[in-house]
């Protein structure tokens, strides 16, 4: 048991994030606690290269989505509006900071990825948001130990079009089962046709905004009800 100057030692250490070990001597060591690395732009593109040629059908693109792509997502929520917004395919991030950065509530986002890697990575780097490792597909079972019935959007990374139809029917369905009327479906596309067969779930959608300097260059897809006006977003 130490005391006096050698618990004040002890109290220093702690507050420096530092693990206590004893020399064999008896005497109190400080040996600092590894400090995770920040995942810097090349090697974030690396991870995602790496997970992209595990299951290309899945993560559907080389690299994460641009700034400017990320930001043209972000720009279709109003961060004022009720109710949770889930994101589908958090990847590494790139939306979820944007969402983040337009002035969304953390506890308000809900990310769903479906690779444990990804999910892993995105707890770390965003500790307010709830990462859930999961599948799109199971949607509403997914939420529903969050006890979220409803969303007020739902912002997808995910490549519908690379997908079995079957998957992108019951992703499609998952997510309006919890926008009801007025939720907003938010999706993008490397392709020049709509994600989403928007007649044949009774669905409006419309062309958002068109980002060129991405690679490839996208297309940001909004999609309502038919009974629920497009509003503008600013």
């Amino acid at each position: 048991m130490l005391g006096g100057r050698g618990q004040s030692t002890i109290d220093m250490v702690k507050k420096d994030d530092s693990i206590l070990t004893q020399d064999f001597m008896g005497s109190v060591v400080a040996k600092r606690r590894p400090r995770r690395r920040r995942l810097g732009p090349e090697r974030e593109a690396a991870l995602f290269l790496s997970r992209w040629i595990k299951a290309p059908h899945l993560i559907g693109a080389l690299a994460p989505s641009s700034r400017g792509l990320a930001q043209a997502m972000a720009r279709q929520i109003d961060p004022k509006d009720e109710g949770a917004v889930v994101e589908l395919g958090g990847g590494t991030g790139s939306i979820t900071r944007a969402l983040l950065e337009r002035g969304l509530s953390p506890d308000r986002l809900v990310v769903v990825e479906r690779d444990r890697t990804l999910a892993a990575l995105l707890r770390t780097r965003f500790p307010g948001v709830r990462v859930l490792h999961g599948d799109a597909a199971d949607l509403v079972a997914l939420l529903r130990p969050l006890a979220i019935e409803r969303a007020a959007s739902v912002v997808s990374s995910l490549p519908l079009l690379s997908l079995p139809k079957w998957m992108r029917r019951r992703i499609v369905e998952e997510s309006f089962a919890l926008l009801g009327q007025n939720g907003t479906f938010v999706q993008y596309t490397y392709g020049v046709a709509s994600p989403v067969a928007a007649p044949e779930f009774g669905l409006i959608g419309e062309v958002a905004q068109r980002i060129w300097r991405n690679f490839p260059p996208a297309v940001v897809w909004r999609f309502r009800r038919l009974t629920a006006p497009l509003a503008r977003v600013a």
